[in-house]
């Protein structure tokens, strides 16, 4: 897996529209896209709760924590400490930047909590974004791209049905998500260039 473009182009595309999306919806109020989710998974999916509990069940730190883990030993078996640290730590940016920055600088309310963007979705796609980066290109990696988005359209419906976040939110998380893993692999792929020794010439 190369450091090179284009993830560099994509963090820059993803955090461009995160925020541009996060100045859109800061605040109280809902957008119009938002109001239309929230009728629709009404109409489809009722009051069925342990439905859609089910269907947010991939975000929970129960299954995340088991699957990046998983993930960065197969990377030290196989050699690839650079891709384990990533398994790590691009995920743990992304939570902790999501939580600490970007709720608080949007400042977009749900109820009682910030809701923009949704901390759910970040670690869900952050952790997805992972093993998509880490798959060998090829059937493995488009089956992960595919269990991944129809994953997260569930999720997608559990939260807007249970009442946690509001499509925005949603969208908000999976592109700062996206941003932040990119964006950490290309800086640990500089990171490493940088150390590596220079080949002598003598």
């Amino acid at each position: 897996m190369s450091g090179r473009a284009p993830y560099g182009l994509v963090a820059v595309t993803c955090a461009v529209i995160m925020v541009v999306l996060g100045v859109l919806v800061s605040g109280e109020g809902v957008s119009g896209p938002d109001e239309f989710a929230v009728r629709w998974v009404e109409r489809a999916f009722g009051p069925d709760t342990d439905l859609l509990r089910l269907l947010v069940l991939p975000t929970e730190a129960y299954v995340l924590i088991p699957i990046a883990v998983l993930a960065a030993v197969l990377c030290l078996i196989g050699g690839r400490r650079l891709e384990a640290v990533l398994t790590i730590v691009g995920p743990l940016v992304a939570i902790l930047a999501n939580t600490w920055v970007l709720k608080p600088l949007f400042d977009r309310w749900k109820y009682t909590y910030l809701a923009y963007p949704s901390g759910h979705t970040v670690a869900l796609v952050a952790v997805l974004t992972v093993l998509v980066l880490l798959a060998r290109p090829g059937v493995a990696k488009a089956v992960i791209a595919t269990v991944g988005a129809v994953a997260l359209c569930g999720v997608t419906i559990g939260m807007i049905g249970l009442g946690y976040h509001y499509l925005t939110d949603v969208v908000g998380g999976t592109l700062f998500a996206v941003a932040t893993v990119c964006a950490t692999w290309v800086l640990l792929t500089w990171a490493a260039r940088r150390r590596a020794p220079v080949p002598s010439d003598g």
